[in-house]
């Protein structure tokens, strides 16, 4: 009930953060792919916890097992099964909320909706689930780049401090130069000593993160209600502290007119082009050949390290303590995350797509 993503290349993702684990499975990978193991540690080791100051010093390798799908290096058809062990939970920094709300967390609407909760580091609502995505994204990640296609994401803000260069004026090839993911070096240090600052003054900062998707061909995406983007904005606004999606233009191109919005067509290298890109890649919920761009934004992280104010489960007034190891902000750690829900959602049209036409 709502732990599966995707139709044809689907994913269900399974445990809780201080649980035994975390894990996926894959069902509908193509048999014969080459499965680079390697590769997809390298993205959960993008995602861990503990990379750096402005992160949370939870310590996990974050080392995956496989435990069906592949046999001698390629994808056997089968559902492709994978877990992550959990190796340094402390459920103890939990007991003192265990029957307290922690304002904007999920704790009262889980107890509302199961009449349980699992406190301990917020459970299944925890943004640990999400390791099991990026593991699954991993796999996505390496369909894609047999057909060309590259998924790239980065940090373009955080709190007030926004980086102005277009992506298509960036290396992207410079993401992972710095702790905070901008492939802009100077912005990337305001953004870094913000939200060190923050984390010293025990509370949170929000941010966004920009998806780039390139080498995407014409024709992905399923209208009426599958659109490509309803697909990406489905996807991104199902991670943790997500509060907005926009592509293309976004909510900037209500300020313009059609005459300077439309993407006027034309012919090059002999292939038919756009000289404009405002509609983000996608027309009529249909790829057109073009860059595929977004923004997702992400809210301050809800846990922090004051005293807060709320109610407990027996609608008494409480005060809640900030206590345990968390992130400051989200985004650095969110950019894998990004990036698998990207492959996700483009490996699966993909598949959809070979039904569309002989």
């Amino acid at each position: 009930m709502g732990n599966s993503f995707g139709k044809l290349f689907r994913i269900t993702t399974f445990g809780e953060s201080h649980g035994q684990g975390i894990g996926v499975i894959i069902d509908g990978c193509p048999a014969g792919l080459d499965i680079d193991l390697t590769f997809i540690q390298q993205q959960l080791d993008r995602r861990k916890p503990g990379q750096s100051k402005i992160t949370t010093q939870r310590k996990e390798s974050d080392e995956f097992q496989v435990l069906s799908g592949i046999f001698e290096g390629k994808s056997t058809g089968t559902p492709l099964g994978m877990v992550i062990w959990n190796k340094d939970a402390r459920s103890k920094d939990y007991s003192h909320i265990a029957g307290k709300f922690r304002p904007s967390h999920a704790d009262f609407t889980y107890q509302e909706k199961y009449g349980i909760r699992d406190y301990r580091g917020g459970g299944r609502s925890s943004a640990r689930e999400t390791a099991a995505r990026v593991a699954a994204g991993g796999v996505a990640m390496q369909l894609l780049q047999q057909h060309g296609i590259q998924v790239k994401s980065f940090v373009s803000q955080v709190g007030h401090i926004k980086l102005k260069t277009p992506y298509t004026e960036l290396d992207l090839d410079k993401i992972e130069d710095n702790i905070v993911r901008c492939p802009h070096s100077e912005t990337a240090e305001a953004m870094i000593k913000l939200i060190d600052t923050t984390r010293k003054a025990g509370d949170s900062i929000g941010g966004v993160i920009t998806g780039v998707l390139k080498g995407v061909p014409a024709g992905l995406g399923e209208p009426v209600f599958d659109k490509l983007h309803a697909l990406l904005g489905s996807a991104m606004l199902g991670i943790n502290a997500v509060k907005g999606f926009e592509y293309g233009s976004g909510f900037e191109g209500v300020s313009m007119k059609g005459s300077e919005h439309n993407d006027r067509f034309e012919k090059k290298d002999d292939a038919i082009v756009t000289t404009t890109n405002f509609s983000g890649g996608i027309q009529g919920g249909i790829s057109n050949g073009q860059d595929i761009y977004f923004r997702v934004a992400f809210k301050p992280v809800a846990t922090i390290m004051k005293d807060q104010q709320s109610m407990d489960q027996e609608g008494n007034p409480t005060i809640v303590k900030g206590k345990g190891r968390h992130d400051p902000c989200v985004v650095p750690r969110a950019v894998p995350i990004v990036d698998a829900m990207s492959a996700l959602v483009l490996a699966d049209c993909m598949m959809m797509n070979k039904s569309a036409k002989l």
